[in-house]
This record gives C-alpha cells, sequence and structure tokens, in this order.
C-alpha cells in the first residue's frame, strides 16, 4: 500500500484499450519529464519569513530535517513544518527527513496524519532511519541495530492507521488492537524513503512514494532507480516511485568560490574533511556549472530535487535566490521543450 506523489487518472483510457486524449499524453509526458524543486529551511527561527521566502522564489516545496543530537543545531520537522504550513499557501512541505525509528510508530502517524490535515494536504513524509549520531539512539532508548526493522514495521503500521478503521496489529516492537486514527489524512501523505545502501532501496520499493537519496553519484542514482523498480515488480506493485535526490549545494558568480564554500560548510556539518568530496556528492559552481550538474542528476532519472544550500551565513540567502533565478528557469524550460517535442511525436 503506497501513495502516488503524482497520482493522476489519465492512463484510465489506455487501460480500456482505448486511444488517449491529446490531454491526458501531454498528462504523461509531463509526467515522464517534469522536475520538481525543494529547498531546504535553512535554520530553526524564523521560519514563517523563510517559507514565504523559499514559496516566492517560486520552489515547489519547503524541506526541512532533524535530529535530536547533531554536530549543528536542528529542529523537529513536524514543529517547523507546521509553522510553514501556516505561513503558505501552496508550497508543498516535506520533511527531509523524519527519523523514524524514533518515535513510537503510532505517534509518528498521528503527527504526520495531523500535518497533513492541517496543511490542506501539503505534507509529504519524508523517512530515513539515522544511525550516524549513536548518541540520539542511546538517549531515545532505541536500539540503534534496530533502526531498519522498526522503520519498516512503522510505515507498515502507519499506511494502516491513515486507511483503515479498527486497526490491529502484532509485530515485533508494537502491538495495536482495534484502534481508529482520526482525523485520517485524504490522501495519506505521500512518503518518501531516503538513504543510500541496498535495504533503502528495498524499503522504498515496499512503502515509498518516492525516492529520496542523498551524497549519491549520478551513475549510484540510476542503479539505484532500477534496482526498486526490480524490487518494485517482484512485491507485485505497478505503481512507479518517484525517483528524487536530496543535494547539497552552492551557487555563486565565481565557480571556485563556490566550491570553497561548500567544502567548508559540509566539512563542519559531517565533522570530517568534504575538499575531495565535493566534485562527486555536492552541486557546487557558477550558475553554468550548477546547471550542468543538475542535469547530469535528471538525466539519470530524478524527478524530484531537494536543495540544501552549504554557503556562509552572509551569502546563503543570495545563493539560494541565484539558484532560483538563474538556474532552475533553464532546467525547467529545457524540460518543457523536452514535453512539447514529446507531444509533437506522439
Amino acid at each position: 500500500m503506497t501513495n502516488d506523489p503524482n497520482s493522476t487518472h489519465s492512463g484510465d483510457a489506455g487501460a480500456r484499450g482505448e486511444m488517449p486524449s491529446g490531454e491526458a499524453v501531454e498528462d504523461s509526458a509531463r509526467e515522464g519529464t517534469a522536475v520538481e524543486f525543494g529547498l531546504v529551511i535553512r535554520s530553526s527561527d524564523d521560519i514563517a519569513r523563510q517559507a514565504r521566502d523559499i514559496e516566492a522564489l517560486g520552489y515547489d516545496y519547503a524541506t526541512t530535517g532533524e535530529h535530536v543530537f547533531f554536530h549543528v543545531p536542528t529542529s523537529n520537522a513536524f514543529v517547523s513544518l507546521a509553522v510553514a504550513a501556516g505561513a503558505t499557501t501552496t508550497l508543498r512541505l516535506m520533511s527531509s527527513i523524519t527519523l523514524v525509528p524514533l518515535y513510537p510508530a503510532v505517534l509518528c502517524a498521528k503527527l504526520a496524519a495531523s500535518l497533513a490535515v492541517a496543511s490542506g494536504g501539503r505534507f509529504h513524509l519524508g523517512v530515513g532511519v539515522g544511525g550516524e549520531m549513536t548518541s540520539e539512539f542511546e538517549a531515545c532508548g532505541v536500539p540503534v541495530r534496530e533502526r531498519g526493522a522498526r522503520t519498516n514495521e512503522a510505515l507498515d503500521i502507519m499506511q494502516r492507521l491513515w486507511t483503515q478503521d479498527e486497526v490491529s496489529f502484532e509485530g515485533r516492537f508494537n502491538t495495536l488492537s482495534g484502534v481508529t486514527l482520526a482525523p485520517k489524512p485524504s490522501p495519506p501523505p505521500p512518503v518518501w524513503v531516503s538513504g543510500r545502501q541496498d535495504a533503502a532501496w528495498r524499503r522504498a520499493a515496499l512503502f515509498g512514494s518516492g525516492w529520496l537519496p542523498y551524497m549519491y553519484t549520478p551513475e549510484r542514482l540510476a542503479e539505484s532507480i532500477e534496482a526498486i523498480g526490480r524490487y518494485r515488480d517482484e512485491a507485485g506493485n505497478a505503481t512507479p516511485v518517484r525517483p528524487g535526490l536530496f543535494a547539497f549545494f552552492c551557487c555563486h558568480p565565481d565557480n571556485d568560490t563556490a566550491v570553497s564554500y561548500a567544502a567548508q560548510r559540509l566539512s563542519k556539518q559531517y565533522a570530517q574533511d568534504f575538499s575531495q568530496l565535493v566534485h562527486k556528492y555536492a552541486i557546487a559552481g557558477d550558475p553554468d556549472r550548477c546547471t550542468e550538474r543538475l542535469n547530469e542528476y535528471i538525466d539519470a532519472g530524478a524527478r524530484t530535487i531537494v536543495l540544501s544550500a552549504v554557503a556562509p551565513a552572509s551569502y546563503i540567502e543570495q545563493c539560494e535566490r541565484l539558484m532560483a533565478d538563474e538556474v532552475l528557469p533553464r532546467i525547467r524550460i529545457a524540460r518543457a521543450e523536452a514535453v512539447s517535442v514529446t507531444v509533437a511525436d506522439a
């Protein structure tokens, strides 16, 4: 049971063996080529203003991650996105990501459902298992070695609670005896699975609406998309998982400055030297280089890209605006032209 973040009924005619309408062909082409962009809320304060700015810049999503403890200050995704929901009107909201194993499964289901209802259906739940900060698992009383199994069980429970009444469940970590969650989100929030390894690919195939890996090369992204599709087929689910990417970026008029800024910030954030990793995992450079790098990931299959600016505080707003003003329009125009060519050929 999954929830498609971009579901339509345009394929119904084809399923009946009829010739699809021109509108259906155009919708199908757009589905295959259109690319969405999100921007991470950069700090835990003044969230309402940041969310309004993200909406005004034309990003499709505002997102935020979370940790209980981390190398840099972090907020809680549900709290921050609730503030963002109240400050915006059309902007979609995504947790990137929620550390599911640190929550009781039913509490995570309730928080996600409540935010989906309160935001008018704009909330998307990004999920991950964490583990890089073992201290937060210890402090929360959750064995870090159980994080994957707990997440899988929680995702199963959440999808049941969002769609069924009088849910009973007997699992390794949870027992439910005829409980009903209300109000239910309608539709349930799309679930974006994050991670880097095969276990995350399998989780995305079983429970995901979308796939949102991080620290990936384009080649690794393409490999993961192919594997998730194969695992999805094996599970008997014909609904595709929407391929995405979480990417750190720094866009600056000077290419070398952008690379330096990104390396400095990521080295601090992850407490390791990123000077030799920026070119591999981040999108850093002048607008031409950022466009080139984004297109590498789009060509590999990414259709929803969440961007997180890594730059000094004095430059970060300019960085986000330069990406929105100079880079994203180029990509959107190119994708729109691709839709036109596809429709014409059809």
